[in-house]
């Protein structure tokens, strides 16, 4: 897995969120679905080219209309931050970080054993 893709910013994040719900689409597609306040059409138009050089998207035409489609699919997007996050972060364990979380209450000893259960089962996880 490539570490080397580059950050998104938060609008750009935003974007991509709608990008990956709708799959393939038109700069109009997606701002459509953008919530309000909206940004203008050529400040999504810019995001979009952002992506572009990113490699998040890929366009191509349909008919006189730019369509784009995902380069970079949600799960690869959430598991190269996370290994960013743990690398940087965590000094490169996943050990430390779920040391960081039981230690903050912010998982409970239920939770934990459930994910050791998942793990030693091989199950993959769920977008809950």
């Amino acid at each position: 897995m490539q570490n080397d893709i580059e950050r998104l910013t938060a609008i750009e994040e935003d974007t991509m969120n709608v990008i990956w719900q709708l799959g393939t689409c038109s700069i109009r597609q997606v701002l459509a679905e953008v919530p309000e306040p909206k940004p203008p059409y050529t400040t999504l138009a810019s995001v979009f080219k952002n992506l572009e050089r990113k490699h998040y998207i890929k366009p191509y035409r349909d008919g006189k209309t730019y369509v784009y489609r995902i380069g970079i699919t949600k799960e690869e997007y959430a598991a190269r931050t996370v290994h960013r996050m743990v690398d940087n972060y965590f000094t490169g364990s996943y050990k430390h970080l779920v040391q960081f979380f039981a230690a903050g209450s912010d998982i409970s000893t239920k939770d934990l054993q459930e994910i050791i259960r998942m793990i030693e089962q091989g199950e993959t996880p769920s977008q809950d």
